[in-house]
């Protein structure tokens, strides 16, 4: 297939007409309209940036359009599905995407050398955020460290992560100034000011990558481009330590008189002391219970709206059925009841044990092939699934899995918190009987309708292996298939996605 090239020149009004159809074919290349007049292309990329990498742009400033390339159809495709069911803004103002008629952007250097150093500053700070970075993009992506305002995100949120429990970690490395909290993509945030760079650096250093609780709630942290943070309320989102007579700002009594001065005095001598955070615990050894006591508890209440059912649409309603849902969203999350509708078979209600498994799942799963439909993902209305009356049948079409000894996060503090990923096209295989050999599961996953493009057993470990299909889809339809098939010897086969490649 001959890829139509884009340059950036003088005359780009001539060369975009046509590019108004909505419904094009899926491109890797998007198309971006109605844009407000002062934008900036770091605002289009963080557009993208949820859904993969960014590969490219191409602003029209006259138009009020823009183009950006992503670095797979998929992570496009994704994101096409997740604006269409969310109307995206910016500065308030709603803005369309569609599939562009091109394949990829060729720009011009000259013209474009500003678009791409956005990109390369936007891209070293996402691999600085990577685990897997070598030490080099790291260490270039340190350059600003002039801030001494730090930006933390927390990912594999299992447990409410405070305001408190932020300043009991940060102050071991200086006096934390000022913390606000608070939600962008889905994702909490904290941006966190010290007294100085230097402190700022040191605790990015030994913070980033590490967990707060057993095994979730992993810091990445890098520095933010604002110097200095403006706090107009103490609450529990935000605190100015500084000014302890700030107002709380939400009708929240302001922090107690007593534990102000006390804040107040110590943060001037050398961050808090234990004991003005009430509940506070060591950091970063906050032990299981603890956590489990801070969070499972009220935990459908962290996410958006604390909703913990899904709505499924979209379906291969030939094909789907509540255990092919419920190992699928399983990755992501305990799945405790799976509804088909009976009267729309290509839609389904599931209800996650909690809010923050459904955000997970929902992140993960919209926009991904299932049995050959790109299927979405949204929150549903319903808090729950209902179950049949009793004596009813209804086909099989809704099931209880509460009890269902496959859920993968029971256990606090399990290993499968940390290997929550994306969908991607390598498998990772565990609890595989020394009898198995490498040409059994080959044969296996090509049995599941796909290709099996390359198999890695781990050296210290045969118990273990990464499997890589030819896409993303056939890794689904093999997860789907195979997790939990029986290999013999009472070993019953794991399957999750990875995010190595092999």
């Amino acid at each position: 297939m001959s890829s139509m090239v884009v340059t950036a020149n003088g005359n780009d009004s001539k060369k975009f007409k046509g590019e108004d159809k909505m419904d094009g074919a899926p491109s890797r290349v998007l198309h971006i309209r109605k844009l407000p007049g002062e934008v900036t292309e770091t605002e289009v990329i963080a557009l993208g940036l949820p859904f993969g990498k960014v590969t490219n742009i191409l602003m029209l400033k006259g138009k009020n359009q823009a183009f950006l390339e992503l670095a797979t159809e998929e992570a496009a495709i994704t994101m096409v599905n997740y604006y269409s069911a969310v109307t995206p803004h910016l500065r308030n103002q709603p803005i369309y995407i569609q599939y562009s008629n091109h394949k990829e952007l060729k720009t011009d250097n000259t013209l474009n050398q500003r678009a791409q150093a956005v990109l390369q500053a936007v891209t070293a700070v996402q691999t600085a955020n990577t685990p897997l970075s070598g030490t080099t993009v790291s260490e270039s992506a340190v350059t600003p460290a002039q801030s001494p305002v730090l930006r933390i995100i927390i990912d594999n949120m299992y447990y409410p992560v405070t305001l408190d429990v932020l300043h009991q970690i940060f102050s071991k490395f200086g006096a934390v100034l000022k913390i606000i909290t608070f939600t962008k993509n889905n994702q909490f945030q904290a941006l966190l000011q010290y007294g100085d760079p230097v402190n700022a650096q040191q605790a990015k250093l030994a913070l980033d990558g590490q967990n707060i609780y057993n095994a979730c709630c992993t810091l990445r942290i890098d520095f933010s481009k604002l110097v200095n943070l403006n706090v107009k309320y103490n609450n529990d989102k935000s605190r100015d330590y500084t000014r302890p007579d700030l107002p709380s700002g939400d009708g929240q009594p302001a922090l107690d008189p007593a534990i102000a001065a006390a804040f107040a005095k110590e943060t001037s001598l050398l961050g808090l002391p234990v004991a003005a955070v009430p509940g506070a615990l060591s950091p970063l050894a906050i032990p299981n219970a603890a956590a489990a006591a801070a969070g499972r508890v009220g935990m459908p209440g962290v996410s958006a709206g604390g909703n913990t059912v899904l709505l499924v649409s979209n379906l291969n309603e030939e094909m789907v059925t509540p255990q092919s849902l419920f190992t699928l969203f399983g990755v992501y999350g305990d799945v405790q009841r799976v509804k088909i509708l009976y009267n729309k078979k290509d839609s389904a209600l599931i209800q996650m044990a909690d809010g923050n498994q459904s955000q997970l799942a929902m992140n993960h799963l919209n926009g991904q092939k299932m049995y050959g439909k790109i299927i979405r993902v949204t929150l549903s209305k319903h808090q729950t699934v209902q179950l049949p009356r009793e004596g009813l049948d209804d086909q099989g079409l809704t099931k209880d899995f509460g009890n269902s000894p496959l859920h993968r996060f029971k256990k606090p503090g399990s290993k499968n918190f940390q290997n929550i990923f994306p969908p991607s096209a390598t498998l990772h295989l565990s609890n595989i009987p020394p009898s198995v050999a490498e040409e059994d599961l080959r044969t296996l996953f090509a049995n599941t309708g796909g290709t099996v493009k390359a198999f890695k057993f781990f050296q210290r470990d045969h118990k273990m292996a990464l499997l890589q299909m030819a896409t993303v889809e056939e890794a689904i339809q093999a997860l789907i298939d195979l997790h939990n098939y029986n290999l013999g010897e009472n070993h019953h086969l794991r399957v999750s996605f990875s995010k190595s490649t092999i």
